[in-house]
């Protein structure tokens, strides 16, 4: 499991010209979910994004979480994260999980998240405009696999 985590003064989500969830102050999380993806990598991510300290405190240095700060994240399901670019210039996706079991796992992944921190999802395969007000920039990528 991959995720992209962007720091945010706000992010919103729309699918149709019609915003289907937003957020003020938090993360918005690109989450991609491999083939070979369980619980456990879930689990990492989970813990890992409610304890990683890259909000200011007091003097100005990241050493508060998003549970600290009571923030929000808007969780967006990305397939393309998977993308293996190696040969050629046209990204495969084979390493993508299939779409019933990634949303079972991405589902999973907003109930875990939510139960710490108001977590609202995007439209799981839809085709989706996002707008995100990266605060800092602060954009961190993880790897479940990379432990």
């Amino acid at each position: 499991m991959k995720v992209v985590i962007q720091r945010c003064k706000e992010g919103k989500v729309s699918v149709n010209n019609k915003i289907v969830n937003q957020i003020k102050y938090g993360f918005v999380i690109l989450i991609g979910i491999s083939k070979n993806d369980t619980e456990e990598d879930l689990n990492y991510l989970v813990n890992k994004i409610l304890k990683l300290r890259v909000f200011d405190d007091e003097n100005g240095i990241m050493n508060k979480s998003i549970i600290d700060i009571k923030g929000e994240i808007l969780s967006i399901s990305q397939f393309t994260l998977q993308a293996i670019t190696k040969d050629g210039n046209r990204p495969s996706y084979m390493n993508a999980m299939n779409g019933d079991e990634a949303l079972k796992l991405y589902d999973s992944f907003n109930f875990k998240l939510n139960e710490y921190i108001k977590t609202y999802p995007g439209v799981f395969g839809g085709d989706m405009i996002l707008d995100i007000k990266n605060h800092g920039p602060v954009t961190i990528i993880i790897d479940s696999k990379n432990k």
